[in-house]
C-alpha cells in the first residue's frame, strides 16, 4: 500500500473541480463556469488495489478584494504546505498574470510538482507542445501530463505517474471513502451550484449556501438549506418574478440530490440577507470558512 495526499493549485476555473470528480469516479466537488466556484478544502478519496491517494481540491489564487478572498487564498497556500505533491493545473488560455502570481507562490515551497496541462481536448496537437515548452523552462517540474478532465482522457496516465511519489504505506481513509466533507457540506454545494448556474454574474460571489436540519425518512429526505447573500438586490434575484427563479433552483438541485440519496427528496429553500458577510471574521467562521484543518 502506498498513499499520499496531492494538492490541486491553478488560478480559478482551471478545472481543478471537474479533475478530482473524474479521479473519484463521483461528484465531491461543484463545477460552473464561474471562477473561484471552489470555497472549501476538499478532499477526494482515489482508491485502488495497491494505492489510496488523497486529492485536495482547493480555492483558485486569486488577487483577493475582500476578506472572504483573503481566506480563500491561505486555504490553498494551506493546502500547498501540508500537501506530498502538487498538481499546478493550466488549460488552453494565454500564460498569463495569474499563471505567473500561482508559479511564483509554487517557488517558495519544496515539493514534487507535476504540471497538469488540462482540456488538451480544446487544443490542437502543435498547441499543447508550445505550451508544454512555454511552461518546462518557468519552473522545475518533476513531470508534465497533459489531459481532459472532461472527457476522463489521459487522467489514468496522471494517477500512474502520481504513483511513483507516494510518500507513505498507510490508508488515512476507507476503501468505501470518497470524500472528507459531510453530507450536509455536499448538499449546500449542489445548491449553491445550481444558483451560480442560473443567476447573474454578480450573484455568486456574494453567495453561500449551508444545510440547517435533515429529515430522513424511509423512502425520502425532508431538507433543509439556508440561501445566504450579502445585499437585498441579490435576494430578489434569486427569488425572481412571482418566485419563478428559486423554483427552478429548487427543481435542479432536488434532481442531483436525489440522484446523490437515492431517494426522494422534499427540498426546503430559504434566501437570507446578511449584510457584507464576506467582510466578518464572525460569518467567516459561522459558514465554515476559517476551518484550514485537512
Amino acid at each position: 500500500m502506498r498513499s499520499g495526499f496531492v494538492g490541486l493549485i491553478g488560478r480559478p476555473n482551471v478545472g481543478k473541480s471537474t479533475l478530482i470528480n473524474t479521479i473519484v469516479g463521483t461528484k465531491v466537488a461543484i463545477t460552473t463556469s464561474k471562477p473561484q466556484t471552489t470555497r472549501n478544502i476538499i478532499q477526494g478519496i482515489y482508491n485502488d488495489d495497491d494505492s489510496q491517494i488523497v486529492f485536495i481540491d482547493t480555492p483558485g489564487i486569486h488577487k483577493p478584494t475582500n476578506k472572504l478572498g483573503q481566506t480563500l487564498n491561505k486555504e490553498a497556500y494551506y493546502s500547498m504546505e501540508d500537501a506530498d505533491i502538487l498538481l499546478f493545473l493550466v488549460d488552453d488560455k494565454p500564460l498569463g498574470k495569474g499563471d505567473m502570481f500561482v508559479l511564483d507562490k509554487l517557488k517558495e515551497v519544496s515539493k514534487p510538482t507535476i504540471l497538469v496541462i488540462n482540456k488538451v481536448d480544446k487544443m490542437k496537437k502543435e498547441d499543447i507542445l508550445k505550451k508544454i515548452l512555454e511552461y518546462k523552462d518557468l519552473y522545475p517540474f518533476e513531470e508534465i501530463v497533459p489531459l481532459s478532465s472532461l472527457k476522463n482522457d489521459n487522467v489514468k496516465e496522471l494517477i500512474k505517474v502520481l504513483k511513483n511519489y507516494l510518500p507513505d504505506e498507510v490508508a488515512y481513509y476507507g476503501k468505501d471513502d470518497v470524500t472528507n466533507k459531510s453530507l450536509e457540506f455536499i448538499m449546500a454545494e449542489i445548491v449553491r451550484e445550481k444558483v451560480m448556474d442560473l443567476t447573474e454574474e454578480e450573484v455568486p460571489h456574494s453567495l453561500t449556501c449551508q444545510t440547517t436540519a435533515v429529515e430522513v425518512g424511509k423512502t425520502s429526505y425532508t431538507i433543509y438549506i439556508d440561501i445566504i447573500v450579502d445585499r437585498e438586490s441579490l435576494k430578489k434575484i434569486i427569488i425572481g418574478h412571482q418566485g419563478q427563479m428559486i423554483k427552478k433552483i429548487g427543481i435542479r438541485a432536488r434532481g442531483d440530490l436525489e440522484e446523490l440519496l437515492h431517494k426522494k427528496v422534499y427540498l426546503n429553500l430559504l434566501v437570507k440577507t446578511v449584510k457584507d458577510w464576506r467582510d466578518k471574521e464572525k460569518y467567516l467562521t459561522e459558514y465554515g470558512f476559517n476551518d484550514f484543518e485537512v
